[in-house]
């Protein structure tokens, strides 16, 4: 049986989506659907629960991803055990192609698809950006900012709780060695793009600030990331066609690494940013 954690923070505008998708027909083995409602005030649980008993919701008042992702580890029984974002799209062909892959055995116990992103409310700076970052070689290696990721169960006895992190996946995808992870190139995730420029820096800002806090609490782990900023963007020089969007990917960086820095400054007081742009209905 596959499970399927998803935590949800007053996704009322993607759960159905969501859920309505992975529904979409019959899977083998057998799907397990838990979502975790954390701290939503609007009818994220109310939707979920029309999907009747093929979808588990649990509810709680604490508003935190970690938490939620935990509660959900607490319910779900099966493995492989997916762990997607409510405003991500993935089908069940998408599903058995993830679980073949860590199925089948051998090194790979964390997997993830590739990422298809949806432009249909993007501006063209936006698009500018995702044109370079999807042309990065560590974009398309596994897990790299997907919205989806997968365990075997060997896998998932690589580490306890979830710990207290901003950057869930980033913990995840650095607990194991690069050809311990795959990138199912026949399964993909949909995800919104932002719409504007300055929703995009939220998210690369909280990404940023993931990263940063990681580097502080396990920074032994760090050595199984396998992303080489300098010799990426080197690359890039080779490929002229992606030369005038350089320049806005440089400065979406510039600025999610200026505003992530003063908000570690002030870590106690952070407050989660995400996108609400690709969530309007």
């Amino acid at each position: 049986m596959v499970s399927i954690v998803i935590p949800a923070h007053n996704e009322a505008a993607t759960i159905g989506r969501c859920l309505k998708q992975l529904l979409s027909e019959e899977i083998s083995p057998r799907l397990e659907i838990v979502v975790v409602c954390n701290g939503c005030n609007d009818r994220t649980a109310e939707i979920a629960r029309q999907f009747g008993d093929c979808v588990t919701v649990v509810e709680t008042d604490v508003a935190s991803k970690v938490h939620a992702l935990n509660l959900g580890d607490q319910a779900a029984q099966g493995y492989p055990r997916i762990y997607m974002d409510a405003d991500v799209v993935l089908s069940p062909g998408d599903i058995r192609e993830i679980a073949r892959t860590l199925e089948k055995g051998g090194p790979v116990l964390a997997a993830a698809p590739r990422m298809v992103m949806d432009f249909s409310r993007a501006s063209w700076t936006v698009r500018a950006f995702y044109r370079v970052w999807m042309a990065l070689p560590y974009t398309r290696r596994g897990m790299m900012g997907v919205g989806v990721y997968a365990l075997s169960e060997g896998g998932r006895r690589r580490f306890g709780c979830f710990p207290n992190v901003i950057a869930d996946d980033g913990y995840v995808r650095v607990l194991f060695k690069p050809h311990e992870r795959s990138a199912v190139d026949d399964a993909k995730s949909i995800i919104s793009a932002p719409a504007t420029l300055g929703d995009l820096i939220k998210i690369k800002t909280r990404s940023r600030l993931g990263g940063y806090q990681l580097a502080q609490r396990f920074p032994e782990l760090l050595k199984n990331d396998d992303k080489h900023y300098g010799v990426a963007l080197r690359g890039l020089l080779g490929q002229p066609s992606l030369w005038p969007s350089i320049p806005f990917y440089l400065y979406v960086n510039m600025m999610a690494r200026w505003r992530a820095r003063r908000q570690l400054q002030n870590f106690d007081r952070y407050v989660w940013e995400r996108d609400e742009s690709s969530r309007r209905g």
